[in-house]
């Protein structure tokens, strides 16, 4: 024991931390394939046909009157006579009753029109734990549910909103397959259709993110040193450049910010069309976003004097892990409405086991049943969850100049 405590002793701090981060990768990897092993792929549960008819806008009598003429995809069905569409099936209704229906066109089929231009929006906080790769997950997904085709893009280094949405990062991913492959320096930069891959989540694709990203943070001070404008735009331009190479395959990108104000978040803040700040109605985050806000002010200011487009159609923020009942919690959140009025959602995202049990499985609740998580909570935090995306909803479809 004496010799392996000496061992250790005479260790670099590189050498052990390289030997921590391998062990933990080494176990993350067995966990991963236990959950899912390598020759299957994550994929999103089937909807009942009432669910299917409430992201429709039609009934579920209408639904299977569909069903029983034979139009459209055919519903997986029980003994029972129970009846289940998968996304991509609840998708290809959706164009049929469109036509179908073109009175409720816009809202059945509610994609962007010709004049409407890409909402980007980015989530950004730089305080650890106020729910941002959450709100950027659900939102994403409350939007492909909806019927928008959405591009979910992963710029935080540590990857979490890759690994909800069925990724691997440290081993799905080679050289250049993230967003910095499309934002690169150097000639090996790709173009971004390169990057973008397809989820099990119809609707939904991702710009998947890793460590790599960081080499974005380390190139971009050498490449301001050679005082050139390099291709591709200089540093706040890059991101919002390969956006546009994409842009017309998609309705709304949602961007994970990483938690701090780098050139990726300055780049994200340039890109973006409207900007969420996530907060959770502690007083030590609050002062940490005060902070943030103070710094991003600076460097934004920095940023519009260099040539930056830091004009937004909206910027809201967004109370996360909130516990209605708790009266610190309620003061804080009445002192941000005080400060800040309408910019502060009206609804907020309430603290629950469900969210937080489904994400323990790399899972969000849009992927299990009820019965998973109990289904008095289940629906308590959903509708919380989509009480918030339906706010933001408003926005974008503001933004557009349609009614909300």
């Amino acid at each position: 024991m004496a010799a392996v405590s000496a061992r250790r002793d005479m260790e670099t701090s590189d050498a052990r931390i390289f030997t921590h981060a391998r062990l933990l990768s080494e176990q993350l990897q067995r966990l991963g394939a236990r959950l899912f092993p390598p020759d299957s792929q994550k994929a999103l549960r089937s909807f009942s046909s009432g669910e299917a008819a409430k992201l429709l806008h039609v009934s579920d009598g209408y639904l299977r009157q569909l069903s029983l003429d034979g139009v459209g995809p055919a519903p997986a069905t029980t003994p029972s006579g129970r009846r289940s569409y998968t996304l991509s099936q609840i998708n290809e209704l959706r164009l049929h009753i469109a036509n179908a229906k073109p009175r409720d066109a816009q809202k059945i089929l509610p994609q962007r029109r010709a004049g409407e231009k890409l909402q980007i929006i980015a989530c950004a906080n730089f305080k650890g734990g106020s729910a941002k790769t959450t709100t950027a997950l659900y939102l994403a997904q409350y939007l492909a549910l909806s019927g928008f085709r959405v591009l979910a893009v992963d710029l935080d280094p540590q990857a979490s909103l890759s690994a909800m949405l069925g990724l691997q990062p440290e081993f799905d991913l080679g050289e250049g397959d993230t967003i910095y492959g499309a934002i690169r320096y150097d000639d090996k930069r790709r173009p971004a259709r390169e990057v973008v891959r397809k989820t099990y989540f119809d609707g939904l694709d991702l710009v998947p993110g890793n460590l790599e990203l960081m080499e974005f943070e380390h190139e971009t001070p050498q490449a301001l040193a050679r005082g050139l404008r390099p291709e591709g735009g200089m540093f706040f331009e890059r991101l919002g450049r390969a956006l546009d190479e994409i842009g017309a395959d998609y309705d709304v990108v949602v961007i994970d910010c990483p938690p701090q104000l780098g050139y990726l978040t300055l780049g994200a803040l340039c890109a973006a069309t409207a900007l969420l700040v996530t907060i959770h109605p502690q007083m030590v985050d609050v002062a940490s976003m005060s902070q943030f806000l103070l710094m991003a002010s600076d460097l934004m200011a920095v940023v519009r004097k260099a040539g930056g487009d830091l004009t937004h159609d909206f910027i809201r923020y967004v109370v996360t892990r909130h516990e209605p009942h708790d009266g610190p919690q309620s003061q804080i959140v009445a002192l941000l409405r005080g400060l800040f009025g309408e910019e502060v959602l009206a609804a907020t995202v309430w603290k629950s086991t469900a969210i937080a049990d489904a994400g323990l499985s790399k899972q969000s609740l849009y992927e299990l049943e009820r019965s998973a998580v109990g289904r008095a909570t289940y629906d308590r935090a959903i509708e919380s969850l989509e009480a918030v995306n339906s706010e933001i909803l408003g926005l974008i479809l503001s933004a557009w100049g349609r009614p909300t």
